[in-house]
């Protein structure tokens, strides 16, 4: 299944956070990324973490700027009030507690407020090229869809994927089934038609297709 979707994603749009990490592997950047495409759709979170590190790209440079400024740079993100104070504590607490840097280590990241083990585990995989497993709703839904685990929430899911998942899959697969969810398996009535793994996939759930 892996191999299938590897060969196809090249024809699909890539994730918002998979082309900043192309950029750049710096974990900061991909940690305030990953906090801006909460409940925001990538064509929104591009374009806000452009403009925001545009403005500044370090823990210490970005206290330099006032929540209002913050605001401003990330609006239209989700709950971008909310993000900008979250922001602002996460770098805080880096130069506080880490000396400005972002620790590698999930159970570190999961200490600063706001960081969950989904923007944990994309840290240190993307940032860090450290194994780890990024769930997030695609990958929690695609993974059931598929069959391949049986799991009720995305954090039950990353222990069976750890339990089960071969570990040289582990980095590449949250964005391989994430820009797999935007663009071909969405949902709501997925389009198996195109669907490069269909027979593979048994189908999970799934009412209505194109």
């Amino acid at each position: 299944m892996i191999r299938r979707l590897r060969r196809t994603a090249p024809r699909w749009n890539p994730t918002a956070l998979a082309v900043i990490a192309e950029r750049t592997r710096d974990p900061f950047r991909v940690l305030i990324a990953c906090i801006l495409s909460l409940r925001t759709q990538d064509t929104t979170t591009g374009p806000a973490a452009a403009r925001l590190f545009a403005a500044a790209d370090t823990p210490r440079a970005l206290l330099r700027l006032s929540p209002r400024e913050i605001e401003r740079r990330i609006y239209p993100v989700g709950f971008y009030r909310t993000k900008a104070r979250v922001i602002l504590g996460i770098c805080r607490d880096l130069l506080d507690r880490f000396g400005g840097r972002v620790p590698d280590a999930i159970d570190d990241l999961l200490t600063l407020r706001g960081v969950g083990r989904k923007t944990a585990n994309l840290v240190v995989t993307v940032g860090y090229g450290k194994p780890g497993i990024c769930v997030d709703t695609h990958v929690h839904r695609i993974s059931n869809r598929l069959g391949y685990v049986r799991t009720r929430t995305p954090d039950a899911t990353e222990m069976a994927l750890r339990a089960k998942l071969p570990g040289r899959f582990w980095i590449g697969y949250n964005d391989l089934l994430v820009a797999f969810g935007q663009n071909v398996c969405a949902p709501v009535s997925p389009r198996c038609s195109v669907c490069p793994v269909r027979p593979l996939c048994r189908r999970v759930g799934v009412t209505t297709a194109r």
